[in-house]
Order: C-alpha cells, then structure tokens, then sequence
C-alpha cells in the first residue's frame, strides 16, 4: 500500500477536532493523569498555574480536545488570564496534521483577538499572543503556508527575547516542522529542530514535547536512529495521551523494530480504552494505532494477526463515527485491503479491488495505485494501461477539488503508477528510470511509515528481469533505509542466491525467520528460508 505523507497528513488527522463542541464541559483529567511536566510561568492567578500546565502537556501532546477543555476551564477560573485564550487558540493548530477548517478559522480568529484584548501583563505573554494571532488573522487574504510561516518567524523573536524560556524554544523547533518542505533533501528544519530539541532534552528528559518533536524530526530515512531514545522514553513521559504511547512507533517503524511497533500501538489502543472512558474522542487513535500494527504484522508473517486489525477495523459502524472521521476510515479500509495483497504478493486479488464507493477521489486513487503494481507484476499491458486511466481521472478530480493542495505529495505514487505501467508495457529501461528516480528522492526526504518503499519496488522489477546483481545492490540499499522488511529480506535473499552468494542469503533468511520467530504462517517464503537454512 502506498501512503504519501501528505495524505496522512491531510486525512490521518483531518478530524480537525471541530468535534470539541460537542464535548461536555465538565470532562477534564482524572487525578492520576500522567502528561509530563512542563514550566510555564504565567502571570495569571496563582490557583490557574497548575492547571495552565497540564493544558500545555496535553497541547505537546496534540491531545487537543483535552488541552482545550483545560484551557477553557482555566478561563474559566481566571477571566483575566490572556494566555487561557492563547492555549484555546493553539489548541487549534495542528500543524503537524491538517489544515484548519473555516470554523476553526474563526473561532481561533475569536480566541487569539480576545487573548489580546486582555492585555496581559508580560511583554513575553504578549509576543506570543500575537504570535498565535498569526496563524488565524486574515486567512482569507493570507495563504496558509505563508501564515506558518509568519508564525515560526514569530515564536523564533519569542524564543530569541527569551532565551531562558524552554517552552517558547520547543514551540519554536515545532513551528520549524510545521513550515518544514516535505521534498527538501537537506531537511533543513527538521535537523534545526533536532538540534534544539535535543540540546534541550538532556536539560528536560521528562518534558512531552521535547520528545514527541524529537520524534517527528527524525521521522525520515536520514534521521531515525537518532529519534530512537526519544522513542523510548516518551511513551514513559505522558502514558495518560494515546497519541504519545503510538509516536515511539513512527521510529519503531522506520527501523524496521516490528514487536516494538506492536507493542506500542497496543498500549495505545489501551490509552484510548482510558480516555473513552472519560467521553473523549479516541476513534482516530484507534484507527492510527491500528494502521500501523496492520502493517507491522505483516513484516512479521503474522498475517492472521493482520487480518484480525483489518476485521476489527471493518466491523466499526460507521453510521457512528464522527463526520470529521469518515474520511480517514474510509482511507484505513482502502489502504489495509491494498496493503494485505501487494505485501502478500497476490497480485490477482489486488486487481479484483474497488474503491469504496463515495469516498473521495484521493482515497479511491489507493486502489488504482494497488492495480497498476499488480498489473505490472503480472505483465498485463491491457491492466495496467486502466490503472493508470483510473488513477489518473481521479488525479484530476482532486486537482479541481478542496483537497488541490495533496497534488504535490500524490506526485510518488503517481509515477509509481506511470513505471508499473511501463513496465507490463515492456518498456523496461523507461519503468526502472522513472521508478529510480522515485527511489532517490524517497531516499533523501523519506515516505509514509507505512508505505511500499520505492526502492523495493525497484528491486523487484530487476529481479523479475533477472538482473540479480543490480537487485541485490537495490535491496541493499533499501534495507538501510526501510530496514527489517518482509519483501526485502526475501528478495536480497533470492537474488544473493541467483548469484551464489550463499552465506549473504542465509544472513537474510535467517533474519526474516529471526523476525518471524514463533509466528503461525502460511507464507511460502518462511518455508523456503528454513529449507536453505536447513540444508545448509
């Protein structure tokens, strides 16, 4: 399956939370709520402080629903406190997730000018209401990116005028992520952002942010090892935000360390049971945790286990799932029944797929995406020359649609479709250049966690071609960068022993049986590994 970052990123999180209104008033955090700690002095009443923090926790941890709630309460309780209004208004940037709607628009519009209308007391507390007031001000004139960005220049004067204030440098490294290009190969902010944030977590190795950013900084091929003690810590930091117990798996997962994945979105799913329980929103945490313990599962062999997330996922009724959900569940279900065939390698079945019905153009694209690599796999010209048509009609609906801004990140799976259409075509050279070139840009700025990595993809056509040496040097390359893959491991396997090279292919079958170990599957390859390994 093939998830683009900017489709999760538009549709993994575009609940925007506009749900909050429905929430009761009343529901905030139990006593034994665990978020972190954070120091943020304010110059509201002295019975707010506490409560002021915990928002900012809850905020690190894009628990928004929660953090606003709090903010609310805290204004609540001290009518004068400009920097309430100032967390009400944040609590409405998810600039790490989705753009944010009209509504939220206005409503942060309402809560950044009412934030400034109450003067607070500090020069500090007043750049960064003004700050905020950025990201909603204008928004008609004013594109969003531009606004991001007016903002991170902000938070950076705030950070620079304040240099003892930890929490105006994490928002800073944050606004840095939020502006950050998805195809810059330099990764020019999120390695600033690393820098910061890391300089800063062997000062504060509890505080939530610190660690959450630190994950999303180092969520690329370049950087992942580095995210990995941030990984393992932050889960510890804020056990109380489902959404903090699943980032560690977005290293886990760039990694190629599949039970640390699992492991992680069950706790998740457990933390979402909690804050269920205090009648909070947690259906997007679910499906999140879900999507990565689907595909987690099948770079393991365990694909019963697999099938099961994917029942699970199925049987929700979707009748009562929010609205701002829908779309998101309905990119879940296309992407499992997409992914489950191409990582299984049953091509048939991935031709047989159709769109869900009604759902938007970017998500029925999923499965013409899955068609146009089996075809190709399967060599049927005829095929894969529809995918492509298919794919490409619904490329133009999104070009003319709300969701034009996606065309940039669909432009991967786009040419993956183009090179496996080439390719049944026959035109081999055409198919590698362009999938090549795909290749080398993932490389550079990386791909969805959960995605098919290009270069695989790569390795497979030249093995098909029987080109075994130039497979092997691309499956190589790709286990660095996508380490511990399934489709990897048994594919730099076979090609090694095309080129009898017998000790490398038994390294990597022992380590797909190593990732395999005690796991009940059918998969044709685990067989054939213990054979070799057995008769060695």
């Amino acid at each position: 399956m093939n998830y683009v970052k900017l489709r999760i990123a538009a549709l993994s999180f575009i609940f925007i939370l506009s749900s909050l209104a429905l929430a009761d008033d009343h529901h905030h955090t139990m006593p034994g709520d665990k978020y972190g700690t954070v120091n943020f002095p304010t110059s509201c009443a002295a019975n707010v402080q506490k409560p002021f923090e915990l928002a900012v926790a809850q905020l690190h941890s894009f628990e928004y629903e929660t953090a606003e709630l709090q903010f609310k309460n805290v204004a609540h309780q001290d009518p004068k406190c400009a920097m309430a209004y100032w967390g009400q208004a944040m609590s409405l940037f998810h600039g790490l997730w989705a753009r944010p709607s009209k509504e939220d628009l206005k409503r942060g519009t309402d809560f950044s000018q009412k934030a400034q209308q109450l003067n607070a007391k500090t020069p500090r507390e007043r750049e960064y209401i003004n700050a905020v007031a950025l990201l909603f001000h204008d928004a008609d004139k004013i594109d969003h990116k531009d606004r991001v960005k007016a903002y991170s220049q902000a938070m950076e004067k705030v950070s620079q005028h304040n240099p003892s204030d930890r929490e105006a440098a994490i928002f800073y490294a944050l606004s840095l992520l939020a502006v950050g290009s998805g195809d810059d190969p330099e990764l020019t902010n999120d390695r600033k952002a690393v820098a910061i944030l890391s300089r800063l977590f062997e000062q504060q190795p509890d505080h939530p942010g610190i660690a959450h950013y630190i994950i999303h900084a180092c969520d690329n091929p370049q950087l992942a090892s580095l995210g990995l003690p941030a990984a393992r810590e932050y889960a510890k930091i804020a056990p109380s935000s489902a959404h903090a117990v699943h980032m560690p798996s977005h290293i886990f997962a760039r990694v190629g360390l599949w039970r640390e994945s699992i492991a992680s979105n069950a706790a998740a799913l457990k933390a979402a049971d909690e804050m269920e329980a205090m009648h909070l929103h947690t259906m997007h945490h679910r499906m999140h945790a879900m999507d990565y313990m689907h595909y987690a599962y099948l770079q393991i062999g365990d694909d019963a286990a697999a099938q099961a997330i994917a029942k699970q996922m199925a049987g929700f009724n979707r009748s009562e799932i929010e609205k701002d959900y829908q779309d998101y569940y309905d990119d879940m279900l296309t992407g499992f029944a997409a992914r489950y065939a191409i990582e299984r390698r049953q091509w048939k079945d991935a031709l047989a797929l159709q769109p869900i019905a009604n759902a938007t153009a970017s998500i029925q694209s999923q499965t013409y995406w899955a068609h146009a690599v089996a075809a190709g796999h399967l060599r049927d010209a005829a095929a894969a020359e529809q995918a492509l048509k298919d794919y490409e009609a619904k490329l133009d609906q999104v070009k003319k649609g709300p969701q034009a801004h996606m065309l940039d990140g669909l432009k991967s799976e786009h040419e993956e479709v183009i090179a496996w259409t080439l390719y049944a075509q026959g035109k081999s050279d055409d198919a590698i250049a362009k999938l090549r070139a795909v290749a080398d840009r993932q490389d550079k700025v990386g791909k969805g966690e959960t995605e098919s990595p290009a270069r695989e993809m790569l390795a497979d056509m030249l093995l098909d071609l029987d080109r075994p040496r130039e497979a092997l040097a691309e499956y190589e390359v790709s286990l660095k960068t996508d380490p511990n893959r399934f489709n990897e491991l048994v594919g730099a396997a076979r090609a090694a022993e095309k080129l009898a090279q017998k000790e490398k292919a038994s390294g990597y079958y022992a380590q797909l049986l190593k990732n395999c170990d005690g796991v009940q599957s059918d998969r044709p390859e685990i067989a054939q590994a213990k054979t070799l390994l057995a008769a060695k």
